[in-house]
């Protein structure tokens, strides 16, 4: 923690050394977030944020912007494909957008020089295949979360319900699971895992997933990763006319939830990816507005197929729509991150409405 701090000092130290005529600033910082100002070559400004993981530095963070210059957020898409350190990110940020902008001023700050003497040996060179440190610990290392030989009689009854396809998603998962306990790169915990396959099973048992209300597919067999696809709302909602016109592409709202290595204690974070939504509590960038979403709504006893039974119910108390043909900015995680970070810190402040008087 405390290098996280000298490295987030150092680097608000060297960018305050161009003075007033500086043009990428801190207005504030913490080790969760640091917020940049950006004055482009039309004397506008553009507010920029770096999100801090606990997993720092061996998860890099996450840059977003609320600025709706095509620019800015596609230098914003580079630095996070980079996945550098906040130094080395923060110098990429500040070298792209002064070329891209015209700008000279500020070309000659090196934020990198002089990083790397702290004890955790961040550099502006990062290297994320050098990664070492495991989430688990030696002795977690050791447990086989999923093995069938600790399967209890309930287990084996839920599997014999289950559909043989249902059955070898399910296997393969845990194969991939257990490769990765192996290489010492399984991410989250013993618990979240349990608790995040148990729900899985869950869905699959789920009238709403027999019935075919929902669909759910772990993304690349990563079990922290879900796509579910809502097929089916309330039948007398004009939401539900609308799916029905999506066809000929498939009749469905697509969602994506991500758990993260806190779960059940902490929310998932869930996005629409498509198709572009209008009103429904779904905000720019796809993130939903919920309190329920949030850690102060959160509840570890929830459930993720209730979960997806409230956001279907919000999407269509809200009066939600699919906009057709639309042009605009796609969806994409950076994005509905960055929007659903700046409306819980609105909440936060005002608090909530139960339900929301307005989207978001």
């Amino acid at each position: 923690m405390q290098s996280l701090k000298n490295e987030i000092n150092e680097l608000h130290e060297k960018l305050s050394q161009a003075g007033e005529q500086a043009r990428l600033k801190i207005l504030s910082r913490n080790v969760d977030e640091i917020l940049f100002t950006f004055l482009d070559n039309a004397d506008k400004q553009h507010s920029i944020t770096c999100n801090i993981f606990e997993g720092y530095p061996d998860q890099a963070p996450l840059w977003c912007t609320a600025s709706d210059n095509t620019i800015i957020n596609n230098i914003i898409d580079k630095i996070n494909s980079l996945g550098r350190s906040i130094t080395s990110a923060s110098q990429v940020l500040l070298n792209e957008l002064c070329t891209a902008f015209g700008l000279s001023c500020d070309a000659n700050v090196d934020l990198c020089n002089g990083v790397g003497s702290s004890s955790t040996a961040l550099d502006c060179e990062m290297d994320s295949a050098d990664d070492a440190d495991s989430i688990l610990s030696d002795d977690m290392s050791e447990v086989d979360v999923l093995s069938d030989t600790n399967m209890d009689s309930e287990e084996k009854a839920d599997i014999e319900l289950m559909k043989p396809e249902q059955f070898a998603s399910l296997e393969r998962i845990k194969q991939s699971i257990r490769k990765d306990q192996e290489q010492g790169m399984m991410y989250g915990s013993v618990q979240a895992t349990d608790r995040i396959m148990k729900e899985l099973k869950e869905i699959y048992k789920s009238e709403g997933y027999k019935t075919g209300v929902y669909t759910v597919s772990i993304n690349n067999d990563n079990l922290y990763n879900w796509d579910v696809f809502l097929q089916k709302v309330d039948p007398d909602s004009p939401l539900m006319d609308d799916i029905k016109k999506l066809a000929p592409n498939p009749q469905h709202i697509h969602f994506s939830i991500s758990f993260g290595p806190s779960f059940p204690f902490e929310p998932p974070f869930v996005r629409v990816v498509a198709p572009h939504i209008s009103r429904g509590y779904v905000m720019r960038g796809g993130a939903i507005c919920m309190e329920l979403l949030t850690r102060q709504g959160w509840s570890s006893a929830y459930s993720i197929e209730s979960l997806i039974t409230q956001i279907s119910a919000t999407l269509v108390k809200g009066k939600a729509r699919i906009t057709f043909n639309h042009k605009g900015t796609p969806y994409t995680f950076e994005r509905a991150l960055c929007s659903f970070n700046a409306l819980v810190e609105s909440h936060e402040a005002q608090g909530w409405v139960t339900p929301p008087k307005e989207e978001g």
